[in-house]
């Protein structure tokens, strides 16, 4: 039986560079969160979006110097966990930095890419398909603990997809987990630009009329510091890299 632990991190920035200052997460009835001093300081871009700021942890540990650590790593690590977040390869990637790195992983934006076939849905950012779908719940946005609790909303409403999708009520609750972990362990392959100049344009009808703007941006995905597995993976398979 499969242990689903929903996490979520916020952290200094959203490059590689950046390093974690708050980690929540959930499992059955039990929750976690805690603030953690990063090396670097909170930058206010990164404070405008979660509110933490340096004056919050300044008496925190780091991370690794937590008597946290080695039991967070412990559960994330176990064969019988599976992590759950939303945009996975970025906390994955933060989490590895410290040390951590779960055998088993569902990415819930994958997992929406796969599900919205026809692209019906506008935005795949958590807080938009929270109020998008309805979900139930009580949370403050952008705080750790509130995203995850939003998250195990979504991640319930996509395993009632992904059933119907698999086309079988009497399939075992770990044979859709299974699949969700297959689904989230390759990068999307996207279709539609919902930014920029070819905002609403698809890509296959891009790189006929414009083939250097998606070189463009696929050197600009390389060099960068981002985490930006799906795009470079997208950008690579039209221009048949």
């Amino acid at each position: 039986m499969n242990k689903i632990i929903f996490f979520d991190t916020e952290t200094t920035g959203n490059t590689e560079k950046d390093f974690l200052v708050q980690l929540a997460y959930k499992y059955d009835d039990h929750k976690f969160t805690a603030l953690y001093k990063p090396p670097i300081k909170i930058p206010p871009e990164a404070s405008a979006i979660h509110h933490i700021t340096n004056k919050m942890v300044v008496d925190k540990p780091t991370f690794k110097e937590s008597t946290d650590q080695p039991k967070i790593k412990e559960l994330f690590e176990d064969e019988n966990s599976v992590v759950v977040a939303h945009n996975a390869p970025f906390d994955l990637a933060v989490m590895k930095k410290e040390g951590i790195e779960p055998k088993n992983f569902i990415c819930t934006l994958r997992l929406i890419r796969h599900l919205d076939k026809d692209e019906k849905i506008d935005k795949y950012n958590l807080q938009y398909l929270r109020y998008l779908l309805d979900l139930d719940v009580e949370a403050v946005a952008h705080d750790a603990m509130g995203d995850v609790l939003v998250l195990e909303k979504f991640f319930e409403r996509l395993k009632n997809m992904m059933q119907k999708e698999l086309g079988g009520e009497n399939l075992s609750e770990d044979e859709i987990i299974n699949k969700m972990v297959e689904i989230s362990s390759h990068p999307s392959l996207l279709h539609t630009f919902k930014f920029g100049k070819y905002n609403g344009k698809r890509l296959e009808e891009v790189i006929k009329i414009d083939r250097g703007y998606l070189q463009w941006l696929l050197d600009q995905k390389l060099n960068g510091d981002g985490i930006d597995e799906d795009w470079i993976y997208t950008l690579k398979h039209y221009l048949e890299k």
